[in-house]
């Protein structure tokens, strides 16, 4: 693979399934992709328990924020390769125009968000969440993409999302 491949991962919130998927291909696709996250009507603030999860396991949360799609489109915006939806309120919505067509595909999770009474709850949901982003995304960076064309990588990139644990 020569250049590096820009993603998107969407969600309303921009808050805790987005965040996983943007550091997770951050860090386990090092040197072929470089993620972004964003939402529809983001919160403002990635989810604490999101952060303590990633920063537990030793991954760099510095980066992350709660930002709007918004950012992403339009002249100047980085011009994305792949758009992920992992909510089911964000596949649903209207994107904004995404220069260069990039091929999208939806990954839904479960959100994790609130999904608990207590913390240790709400751990056990972001845990669950971070599992089933974790091989969503192993899956994606096992793809022959360079061998591939559009067609092919978008049908590849939604079974990903359909017939992987957990899908939404």
């Amino acid at each position: 693979m020569g250049d590096i491949k820009n993603v998107l991962v969407l969600c309303t919130g921009n808050s805790a399934r987005s965040v996983l998927g943007e550091v997770l291909i951050n860090e386990l696709g090092k040197g072929r992709f470089r993620a972004y996250s964003a939402g529809s009507q983001p919160t403002g603030k990635p989810n604490p328990f999101a952060v303590e999860l990633l920063d537990g396991l030793g991954y760099d949360t510095s980066y992350v924020r709660s930002k709007s799609w918004d950012e992403f489109s339009g002249e100047g915006a980085v011009q994305m390769d792949y758009v992920i939806t992992v909510c089911s309120s964000a596949a649903g919505e209207t994107c904004p125009y995404w220069a260069g067509a990039p091929v999208s595909a939806h990954w839904g999770i479960p959100d994790p968000a609130g999904a608990g009474e207590t913390d240790e709850e709400n751990r056990a949901a972001f845990r669950q969440a971070h599992q089933r982003m974790e091989a969503r995304v192993k899956a994606f960076l096992a793809l022959p993409l360079d061998e591939m064309d559009a067609a092919a990588q978008k049908n590849a990139l939604n079974l990903i999302g359909t017939e992987l644990e957990g899908a939404a």
